[in-house]
């Protein structure tokens, strides 16, 4: 069976060692993380994990037990499948020059991305949305100058709570 991407969110503790215990767990059962992003809630108390891994539903299952027998995690909830939000962030710092300046901001205005900063050199652009939009964007981008990006992980939030 074919490995596909997951979507995990996960609701801890906010305590030292908790992302390490769970990269461990990921680590020790032979799965990457592909992306992580980590915020507190409303609730300063409690931190919520977002996690993308590729793998097959059976394999899944087996790290979604293992995730909620840690002690700091509160709730483990596979959002793969599920009416969700999901999006990225990447910032882009692009090197100016005569020739790309006009088809880089042709870009910028045409996908609706923002300039963070510019100055005669370079200028950071701002970016968001879902990964395969994400992944566009770098093949875009690349021949125009790209000189370095930073891609923040997945997001995601469930569109309703189910009962």
């Amino acid at each position: 069976m074919k490995a596909k991407e997951n979507t995990i969110a996960l609701l801890v503790r906010n305590r030292p060692d908790v992302l390490a215990r769970i990269a461990g767990t990921f680590s020790g059962g032979g799965f990457n993380i592909e992306s992580i992003t980590a915020n507190i809630t409303k609730t300063p108390e409690t931190t919520k994990i977002i996690i993308t891994t590729k793998g097959s539903a059976s394999t899944m299952e087996k790290l979604k037990k293992q995730l909620n027998r840690l002690v700091d995690v509160l709730s483990v909830d596979d959002l793969t499948g599920r009416m969700a939000s999901r999006r990225e962030l990447v910032l882009f710092r692009m090197k100016w020059s005569d020739e790309t300046r006009s088809a880089v901001m042709a870009a910028v205005d045409l996908y609706n991305w923002k300039v963070v900063c510019m100055d005669d050199k370079y200028c950071v652009i701002e970016v968001s949305g879902r990964k395969d939009s994400i992944d566009r964007a770098i093949q875009l981008l690349d021949p125009l100058g790209l000189e370095d990006f930073s891609r923040s992980g997945m997001v995601a939030l469930e569109k309703f709570k189910p009962e």
